[in-house]
């Protein structure tokens, strides 16, 4: 199903790691995060594919703004090169920091 979604939405090359877990190696996400230039579309199924937590996601796709590389996620119907998908990300990214802040309040509270 993914994968059909994928080549659905235009993808030349799909990157597919066999692994599961937090804790794993991805060595066909470092493929493609390598392969990645300026110009380039990075598109996903789902969120939870390309990184393990919000703060991850967060950084990675700063780092794809400021190379020039465009994101996509199918599911969640994220586009960064639309304003509504800009807007959902910048959404997202308010929510990792409010719930970097509870974090840190709850550990402090201990």
């Amino acid at each position: 199903m993914q994968l059909a979604a994928l080549k659905k939405a235009g993808c030349k090359t799909v990157f597919k790691d066999e692994v599961t877990g937090a804790h794993v190696k991805r060595p066909a996400l470092t493929r493609c995060l390598k392969t990645l230039k300026t110009g380039d579309t990075l598109i996903v199924w789902k969120l939870d594919r390309l990184g393990r937590s919000l703060r991850d996601l967060i950084h990675m796709l700063d780092g794809f703004k400021q190379e020039g590389i465009k994101f996509r996620s199918l599911t969640e119907a994220i586009d960064t090169e639309t304003p509504t998908g800009r807007a959902m990300w910048q959404m997202i990214g308010v929510l990792a920091e409010l719930e970097w802040s509870l974090i840190v309040e709850r550990t402090r509270a201990v």
